[in-house]
């Protein structure tokens, strides 16, 4: 789900009871998870990478900023950057894959790696992660970092040590099938310069097949020198399993020679953990560093982890140790142990071995060097046992070290978060477990903070901050013990859990106790003398205390009973005596309870060392806890309580008044125990009571006899309806039982009011006027109420026997108790009655249950079992469900037709009961049904149309579609309603009902369960308060939901706030509103228009009120709106709020027809767009033109309409925006003016107008007749050409074919390489184009007498000119005189290059100034003409710049195809001949270098043999021309031999001689010119193989020339092809030379006509022949042309810096100037970039190619370069028939492909100014980078010095404008530059 709004984020917190410390929590409210955390130590905050997002948080959480990484347009299989070539591109989330912290020396940078783009990384700003600081818009491959999917694990760590040159980053990455492959799976890269994490010239580990080397890594490591990797891939040597390895390497490595892996193995028993899940690399406190990796067990030998899982401890010393043994194995023994097993070995399929070095060469190369074998690998593991498993699978660990103990920290993936304790490196116990978030992985970075005494966990949506022991939240020594965290321990007198050196007297024995220690238990008391004590009687107390600590002198312990004040205690070895408190002091028992138990604490300081509960008792509160047995309560307390008995109370005192005593239970007395005290043990008799009848109550009591006293009244109490009744008694010693009493109560009448037919009543014998007599929980008596419940005969005569229940007769029938029956005792119960029945319908099935009401129906089952008929039929009773006499429940028996009729009930003998309600049978049938359709989630309102529907109750009714209940809602007697339940699956259904069990199918007829309506996307996702905006809603099956709903719900804004809604009205329309607590639902009926679409308007919210949830509800399905489309949440905003028409409301707005009205309002597009909104003015409708946020533009109808209102009245202006109506004011239209002019006036004007139309139409006719004319021979000459190639295009196929198998370059890109120039060799022919020597290669031309003084004044003249103010002045001062050639200018331009070449900041500021007064100059000109030529310092300073900033692109990207396409031309020019004077060829591309004579000549395969020091190479064959001459052939010769060799490294073919071989001694040597050369009057034709006769396959031998022949003497420029000036025609000694073709036509043509001679040539129609030609080099050479143009136009890679640096530059000067024309700004890009610089490069490759450019080749070139111009012109490219007569053959060839180019221009220009801006730190950057690379390349001395004679030569000049100009005269600029001509050359100043 794409999310676009700002994103939830609950930054929660927390104070739990249990923690003293505050715990605090992130959560990132999203279905993306949480990917890396990361601590920044500096400032101790938080970064945490997410899917799609990147936070920034404090310490404690809180959440300080964000930014977005994705989603993005992407696809694996693409190469960024993104364009629509790439049609896989969809939404893609981006994975956090890396997320480290910067170099320190690049403070503030955090580096940010995601799947998207290939897994490119970028730079944010520590201080808003929302800031980019850096990010490469068009990536290359060396820029893939990450891996691009997110199951592919990607690790890396920053190394910024002193010894390296620039931070570095590591990186490992598992392999990926998709995107570009060669990634290695490790490599080092930059994290400095335009180029940033790129591993371009820096290490890579070399593998030879990526996917069988698919390490899955799980951490980087960087220890001191050396960087350390842990992954696991499957062991290629062994039986293919799944193993974990450890690899390192040294840092300042750049190659990987020191990398060495050795495997690891965790194992217990036969079980082996094989696979890392995560790592941490801990350090003791002794230094010791260990290596903790949590390892699973894998699945069946694969990759996937199972849940057995053990944390494995490494010290980092035995992983050293085995890394440098496998190392020396490896250098000095082959990798063989003494023993003779191999167990060091080379890994990855890499071409070297393990071999026998000398014996120190560990020693000597600890870090490898280049005869060192690599990368090594070693078969013997590092094997340790596991010091914990678990059954859980672990997914995080970190651990830590104080005080000697080590804990570590594991997750889980079930969110738990487990402490143990490291006894030793293979054993730990888990002393801690807890629930972070449950069901959630832990992920694997664990990070302590800072002080380490908290550690921050994430989970997949949560980052919490935990404490790693906390101690402070154990509040006594018991929690603070058992949570056995070997961090805290009890410090007895401080009171609390500390850490060990928290407790001041630690060393001291019993003072801090820690749960690891034998044996170690918490200070307690063990016993206590007496246990507990009468509150009114003070005693002494004794404690036992074992382990109590031992005090100082003068200290002392003191005993505290509760709160009162503490008294000193008397401590003798482990016993404490202390003195209990008075009995005033002892605080009161609580209510209900007979003790009070106050804490007895033994204290220290007010610190509580033991404590112990101490009891005070009362004895008168423990009778009073029972009411119905005081004595027994008393006597079995375990107080040791008596009971005395005249007194009625108890005591603890031993005696009583007259010893009239019970004893406690635990006496030793005879009369103790509950059994010794007096009681009432039952009734007599039964204890059933009836009332309105007058009984005797007989109770039995026990130990009456103890009362010793006279006999005082007793009483028999009943407590009815809490009103006690006092009745008299009798007690008569039993005969049976001495110790028995009888007592007999007074007889009585009872009566109770409660509606009952049985009440409980309890009963108990008192003594005197207050004391009760203990009795039984069960003395209770039951009175009953015969008429209760029993209202007719047959209930009365039905009730309970032993009640005597009887109906009596008389004028009051009723139930009585047979005793009080005063009338006739009725033995027969009258006839039956028949109430009422339900239903009084049924099916003819029946089957359905009938209720019948009635009185005397029967007093058994039996009764009635047979006897009921309903309609004549007999209805069958149900035994579970007869009430006696007034409820019968029968099952109706079938009926064969229908019928109606009574209810008859039969009793005995009695009359039968007859109902006066008709029961009819009836047969329901069903018509129809409504809808037809609804979806498979159900929830679909059924309609069920029929009759006679209402058969039997609601409840014997149920419908079904199908299978699938649909339940009743409504039943009337046409029709039922039902709502569907949700289907299984799609199909069609009958629908039925059943009554009862007889079931109604409705015919042929069904029910179409539909797929589920599915909403794709809306149109919109916002809506005022006001509501109303309709809203498009897309998607699938939307028809087959019923009744459709658009659902908000909202609740008010704290303290009631809302927002003013303007002037508008809301119009509510269908709305429900419902309420639920303080939500409340809204909603809206939707319009389904199709199955695709539906319109739902937006429910209408009270203003400002929060709207929590918005969804769809289709029937019973509920779809939230952010589920939908692009997963945008639902808003709604303010109101929009209008201006009335006129200021004064009152008054109509005078509207001119014509025109527009214009409203005014705020917020008026916040939720609603133009073609949303309608106004009207009266009933005319306004036609929307415009609506933004402020303003509404309508055209009203041209007449006045009328109003709605009638009458008469004014319109008035409304305007609708979904369910809100804006009543603008009235409209009154204002008449038309009257005319200005007369009416001739008009006639005249129009009569004028149309004469000049028509003329305007005359013009055009006649323009558009010649342009369609030039267009018509444009398009002719295109479609011959067309034809032309089509009829070469097999040809062109061969050739090409012939081209690419035959030129070989493999061998120059994979071998020696493209030879390019250095730096300083480019710079030179840059910069002093035409020189054959670099004047600045030459040393500092003075005299030695003087050179220190003129260094120094050099040095002076240096800082001079970082002036800036005088080297502006300098410049301009100079271009402002006359003698200043065009080539002083660029030479100067070129030597401030040099001297400020170290500068390159500095000089790109002097360049901007420079072009910024130069734009100045052309703003009053012709601003298109700037930078069009070189006439200017600064435009040389332009070009160089540019080819300084290019130049590593060059080497990079362009470099190559630039090279493809000169190998390809000159293999094509020399497959054909070549004149050796003109310089014309067969093949080629300019027709005026186009050899059009038909030559004859053969192909020839010659074995040449070439003699060096060493003797004769191997033959080597050569296919040569028989008509090349003897240079011509030495060239190609030479070009096979030296095939990728620099040209300025091979020999010159001047100074070889060549010999041919024929025989064994026959060697000729063969030259140009001999005396065999052939004359003919004054033409001399030069030497070729056609002249000496060389036969096919001879042998030739090139040897160097031993000595200077005379013969040799012809010029190099006729025979090489040298790009340089040629003799006149050839001449040499008075002949003319020629090669192939004699120049006859210039024979009698005067030198000075020539030109105009070759003009008329090259004017001349070209014969097909040729023109064929020239079409087939350039079929040929095509590709290689769009290669090249491709490549310096190509914006899906990077763009270079300096191009989007100047290109911005010059956007910002147009913008400045007020330059609106694009065509302006696009000359002057294609004028500083593609025509100043790479034309330059295009016709001179050997400016960065050391290779040989003869005329040939330079012709070929010309025509590509004039090519590329034309594609840059803004100017439409044609050629019509005046310009096809006119226009050169070159751009004929190209008319067609020209168009294309110009798009690839045009594209590549706006996708640079598309980039997002920013680059000019990365400019500044690359600048520096460039400042520091070649500037000493450069003899800035003798720059420094070229320049000065500038300044010596316009000395005064220079002078006078500095001491003009007042800046100058502030900086003293002239004095110091007399300082420097004083020093330079000795000048005599004014100093």
């Amino acid at each position: 789900m794409r999310e676009t709004a700002v994103p939830v984020l609950l930054a929660c917190w927390w104070l739990s009871s249990s923690h003293l410390a505050a715990a605090s929590s992130f959560q990132w409210d999203s279905e993306n998870a949480l990917n890396h955390l990361l601590l920044d130590p500096a400032t101790g905050h938080l970064y945490v990478g997410a899917v799609n997002r990147l936070f920034h948080l404090s310490g404690n959480l809180e959440l300080l900023s964000w930014g977005e990484t994705g989603p993005r347009m992407d696809s694996p299989d693409c190469l960024p950057p993104i364009n629509r070539e790439c049609q896989q591109a969809t939404e893609t989330s981006s994975y956090n894959k890396l997320l480290l912290l910067g170099a320190p020396r690049e403070e503030g940078s955090l580096i940010v790696c995601g799947t998207v783009f290939q897994g490119i990384c970028e730079k944010r700003s520590l201080g808003n992660v929302s800031v980019v600081l850096y990010r490469t818009q068009s990536p290359v491959d060396s820029q893939y970092v990450a891996a691009n999917d997110p199951r592919v694990t990607t690790v890396g760590v920053v190394v910024a040590e002193e010894e390296l040159e620039e931070p570095l980053l590591f990186v490992g990455r598992g392999y990926t099938s998709k995107g570009p492959g060669g990634v290695p799976p490790i490599t080092t890269r930059h994290l400095r310069g335009h180029n940033a994490f790129t591993h371009e010239e820096l290490g890579k580990l070399v593998v030879g097949s990526y996917s069988e080397y698919n390490n899955n890594f799980v951490a980087a490591l960087h220890v001191g020198r050396h960087v350390y990797f842990v992954f696991f891939r499957r062991d290629r040597r062994a039986k293919r399993e799944y193993r974990t390895y450890v690899s390192r390497m040294c840092v300042g490595d750049r190659s990987f020679y020191s990398y060495v892996e050795v495997p690891l193995r965790c194992a217990a028993g036969e079980k082996v953990y094989n696979l890392a899940q995560a790592t941490f690399l801990s350090t003791a406190e002794d230094g010791e560093a260990t290596l903790y990796v949590v390892m699973a067990v894998g699945q069946a030998s694969t990759p996937a982890p199972t849940r057995d899982t053990a944390l494995c401890a490494f010290p980092l010393a035995e992983l050293d140790g085995a890394i440098v043994h496998a190392q020396e194995l490896c250098y000095v023994a082959e990798g063989r142990s003494e023993g003779g097993a191999v167990e060091a070995y080379i890994e990855y399929e890499v071409n070297s071995q393990c071999t026998k070095l000398a014996p120190d060469s560990v020693s000597f190369y600890p870090c490898g060097y280049e005869h060192t074998p690599s990368p090594i690998a070693s078969s013997v593991p590092i094997e340790t046992a596991p010091a914990i498993t678990m059954e859980t699978q672990l997914s995080a660990v970190a651990a830590t070290t104080q005080a000697g103990h080590t804990i570590v920290l594991l997750g889980d993936s079930q969110g738990q978060l487990h402490k143990v304790f490291l006894h030793s490196r293979s054993h730990g116990e888990v002393y801690s477990s807890e629930t972070v978030e449950p069901g959630s992985p832990v992920g694997a970075d664990l990070l302590f903070d800072n002080a380490r005494e908290h550690v921050y966990v994430m989970t997949a949506f949560k980052v919490s901050k935990l404490p790693v022991s906390s101690c402070s939240r154990h509040t006594d020594c018991g929690s603070c013990l058992s949570a056995r965290d070997p961090h805290c321990g009890w410090c007895v007198l401080q009171g609390n859990c500390t850490r060990k050196a928290e407790c001041e007297r630690f060393e001291q024995a019993n003072h801090w106790l820690w749960s690891y220690r034998r044996g170690e238990e918490c200070v307690a008391v063990q016993r206590v003398s007496p246990a507990n004590r009468s509150r009114d009687v003070p005693t002494e107390v004794s404690l036992a205390v074992p382990r109590l600590p031992s005090l100082g002198e003068g200290e002392s312990f003191f005993c505290v009973f509760g709160a009162l004040p503490g008294q000193p205690a008397v401590v003798t070895g482990t016993e404490v005596t202390c003195q209990s408190p008075l009995p005033e002091q002892v605080p009161p028992s609580d209510p209900g309870k007979d003790h009070v138990a106050v804490r007895l604490s033994l204290k220290f300081s007010g610190v509580v060392v033991a404590a112990v509960e101490f009891i005070f008792y009362d004895c008168s509160a423990v009778s009073e806890l029972s009411v119905r047995a005081p004595c027994h309560r008393c006597v079995s307390s375990d107080w040791g309580c008596n009971w005395c008995l005249l007194g009625h109370s108890c005591t603890h005192l031993e005696s009583c008044p007259a010893h009239l005593i019970v004893y406690n239970r635990k006496s030793l007395q005879p009369i103790r125990g509950p059994d010794s005290c007096p009681y009432i043990t039952g009734i007599l008799g039964s204890p059933l009571v009836p009332v309105g009848f007058e009984k005797q109550l007989k109770l039995v009591g026990k130990n009456l006899d103890l009362f010793a006293d006279a006999a005082p009244d007793y009483q028999c109490v009943l407590e009815i309806e809490e009103v006690s009744q006092l009745l008299p008694a009798k007690l008569k010693r039993s005969p049976q039982d001495p110790a028995s009493y009888n007592i007999t109560c007074q007889a009585q009448e009872y009566r109770y009011s409660v509606p009952v037919s049985e009440y409980t009543v309890p009963v108990y014998l008192q003594r005197g006027p207050s004391h009760r007599i203990d009795n039984h929980p069960d003395v209770n008596v039951t009175l009953y109420n015969c008429s209760v419940g029993q209202s007719d005969c047959s209930l009365c005569k039905a009730g309970e026997p032993r009640h005597s229940c009887v109906w009596c007769g008389g004028e009051q029938p009723g139930c009585v108790y047979r005793g009080s029956c005063r009338d006739e005792e009725v033995e027969s119960c009258p006839d039956p009655i028949v109430h009422s029945i339900e239903p009084v319908a049924g099916p003819l099935e029946g089957n359905i249950a009938l209720t019948i009401m009635g009185s005397n129906l029967g007093q058994r089952f039996e009764e009635i079992e047979l006897t009921v008929s309903v309609a004549g039929l007999s209805c069958t009773p149900d035994r579970n469900q007869y009430q006696i006499s007034t409820r019968i429940v029968c099952t109706l028996s079938p009926s064969p037709v229908d019928t109606s009729g009574p209810v008859r009930v039969i009793v005995g003998d009695r009359e039968p009961a007859v109902s006066t309600q008709v029961f009819t049978y009836q047969n329901p049938e069903l018509t129809y049904v409504l809808p037809d359709k609804g979806p498979v989630a159900g929830g679909t309102s059924l309609s069920i149309h029929g009759t006679k529907l209402k058969t039997g109750q609601p409840s014997d009714v149920t419908a079904f579609v199908g299978h699938v209940p649909c339940k009743i809602t409504k039943m009337e007697d046409s029709f039922l309603v039902c709502l569907t339940d949700p289907a299984n699956r799609t199909e069609a259904l009958p629908v039925k009902v059943l009554f009862g069990q007889a079931e109604r199918t409705l015919g042929n007829v069904v029910f179409h369960f539909k797929d589920n309506p599915v909403i794709a996307e809306t149109n919109a996702s916002k809506s005022f308060y006001g509501g109303g905006r309709v809203i498009q809603v897309s998607g699938r099956n939307l028809d087959v939901v019923q009744n459709p709903l658009l659902q908000v719900w909202a609740e008010p804004s704290e303290g009631g706030r809302r927002l003013r809604r303007g002037i508008g009205q809301s119009h509510d329309g269908d709305q429900s509103i419902t309420e639920n607590s303080t939500l409340k639902e809204f909603s809206q009926v939707c319009e389904v228009l199709s199955s695709e679409v539906m319109q739902c308007p937006s429910p209408r919210v009270p203003a400002g009120w929060v709207v929590s949830g918005v969804l769809f509800v289709l029937d019973n399905l509920r779809v939230p709106f952010n589920s939908v489309g692009r997963g945008e949440v639902f808003l709604y905003q303010p109101d929009p709020v209008f201006k009335h028409l006129s200021e004064d409301a009152e008054q109509p707005y005078h509207f001119k027809p014509g025109s527009v009205i214009m409203v005014e309002g705020k917020g008026l597009t916040l939720a609603m767009t133009r073609s949303e909104v309608s106004a009207r003015v009266g009933d005319g409708d306004c036609v929307m033109k415009t609506l933004d946020d402020v303003n509404l533009y309508c055209e009203p109808p041209p007449t006045q309409p009328a109003s709605l209102q009638g009458g008469g009245a004014l319109p008035e202006f409304i305007v609708q925006m979904g369910g809100l109506q804006f009543n603008l004011g009235r409209v009154q239209y204002d008449s038309a003016e009257p005319s200005l002019f007369s009416l001739g006036a008009q006639l005249g004007l129009a009569v004028g107008a149309v004469l000049v139309v028509m003329a305007v139409l005359l013009i055009i006719l006649v323009y558009r007749r010649k342009s369609k004319q030039a267009v018509r021979d444009y398009k002719k000459v295109l479609v011959q050409l067309k034809n032309m190639e089509i009829d070469v295009g097999e040809q062109c196929r061969q050739e090409f074919t012939d081209l690419m198998t035959e030129m070989d370059l493999t061998s120059d890109l994979g071998g020696p390489g493209i030879p390019y120039r250095d730096y300083r060799s480019y710079a030179e022919r840059v910069f002093f184009p035409g020189h054959r020597e670099c004047p600045l290669r030459k040393g500092l031309d003075v005299p030695e007498s003087r050179r220190q003084t003129v260094e120094q004044g050099l040095e002076q003249l240096a800082k001079l000119l970082n002036s800036k103010v005088f080297l502006i002045k300098f410049v301009h001062t100079l271009e402002m005189q006359p003698g200043f050639s065009q080539r002083d200018r660029g030479y100067v331009a070129s030597l401030l290059t040099i001297a400020l070449h170290g500068k390159m900041e500095y000089l790109t500021d002097i360049m901007k100034t420079l072009l910024g007064d130069l734009v100045e100059q052309y703003m009053t000109k012709n601003p298109k003409l700037m930078l069009r030529r070189t006439e200017t310092v600064v435009e040389k300073l332009l070009s160089n710049w540019m080819s300084i900033c290019l130049y590593s692109f060059l080497r990079d990207t362009a470099g190559e195809p630039l090279y493809m396409l000169y190998r390809a031309i000159k293999y094509q020019v020399d497959k054909g001949p070549v004149d050796a004077v003109s310089g014309k060829a067969k093949r080629t591309l300019n027709d005026s270098h186009l050899l059009r004579e038909a030559l004859e000549y053969r192909t020839l395969t010659l074995t040449v043999v070439m003699k060096g020091r060493g003797g004769e190479v191997q033959p080597c064959p050569v296919r040569v021309l028989d008509t090349d001459t003897i240079t011509q052939l030495k060239e190609k010769i030479l070009d096979q031999i030296y095939k990728g060799v620099p040209f300025s490294q091979r020999p010159s073919a001047s100074k070889l001689d060549l010999e041919w071989r024929s025989g064994v001694a026959g060697h000729l040597t063969l030259s140009d010119d001999d005396v065999t050369a052939v004359v003919q009057g004054s033409w001399k034709r030069i030497n070729t193989l056609q002249h000496y006769k060389v036969p096919d396959g001879a042998t030739i031998a090139l040897i160097p020339r031993m000595h200077r022949d005379t013969q040799q003497g012809l010029s190099q420029a006729h025979l090489t092809g040298e790009k340089t000036a040629m003799l006149e025609d050839g001449e040499e000694g008075g002949l003319k030379l020629w090669h192939l073709v004699k120049s006859t036509e210039e024979t009698d043509v005067p030198k000075h006509s020539r030109g105009s001679q070759r003009e008329r040539e090259r004017t001349k129609a070209v014969p097909d022949i040729f023109l064929t030609r020239l079409l087939s080099m350039k079929g040929t050479l095509q590709k290689f042309v769009d290669d090249v143009f491709q490549a310096i136009l190509n914006t899906s890679r990077p763009v270079p810096i300096a191009i989007r640096y100047f290109f911005d530059f010059l956007d910002e000067v147009a913008e400045k100037h007020g330059i609106e024309d694009k065509e302006t700004v696009h000359i002057w890009k294609t004028n500083s970039v593609p025509l100043r610089f790479w034309v330059n490069i295009l016709k001179n490759p050997q400016f960065i190619l050391d290779v040989h450019v003869p005329n040939s080749v330079d012709a070929v070139l010309s025509v590509i370069a004039q090519t590329f111009i034309d594609s840059c012109t803004t100017s439409e490219h044609k050629v019509g028939a005046r310009e096809c007569r006119d226009s050169p053959v070159n751009k004929l060839l190209y008319a067609r492909e020209i168009p294309r180019y110009k798009q690839l221009v045009e594209k590549y220009y706006s996708d640079i100014q598309e980039t997002v801006s920013g680059c000019y730190q990365e400019m500044n950057s690359s600048l520096t980078e460039l400042s520091g690379s070649f500037a000493s390349e450069m003899n800035s001395t003798v720059a420094l010095h070229e320049l000065y004679k500038y300044i010596s030569k316009y000395y005064s000049e220079i002078i006078m404008a500095l001491e003009e100009d007042p800046t100058a005269l502030k900086m003293q600029l002239a004095y110091r530059l007399q300082k420097v001509s004083a020093s330079v050359e000795n000048k005599v100043t004014d100093l």
